[in-house]
């Protein structure tokens, strides 16, 4: 079933275009753009305490299919380094 908005969210971590992460690295960059960002705006993200994160984070994984879904795009049967960028910066907004 698609979501009705692209994510329930707050402010999401400003990383650029995630549909370049392709490896692990690029992946990795995403981490670090979005611990400078978190460190630039400590007060804008939805999620910023751990705690809050890894619950949005896990909300994140078990919504990213109605994201697909909603953007008229197939959920990959199998993980993606991409999926996995775009969960982590999901989560850093959620609701």
């Amino acid at each position: 079933e698609c979501m009705k908005g692209q994510w329930d969210t707050g402010r999401f971590a400003e990383v650029g275009d995630l549909n370049h992460v392709g490896d692990r690295l690029e992946a990795a960059e995403v981490v670090r753009r979005m611990l400078e960002d978190l460190l630039a705006h400590p007060d804008e993200w939805e999620n910023a305490p751990l705690d809050r994160f890894l619950d949005a984070l896990a909300a994140s994984l078990e919504s990213i299919p109605g994201v697909y879904c909603h953007r008229g795009e197939q959920f990959p049967d199998e993980p993606t380094w991409k999926i996995f960028a775009e969960a982590l910066v999901m989560a850093s907004g959620y609701e």
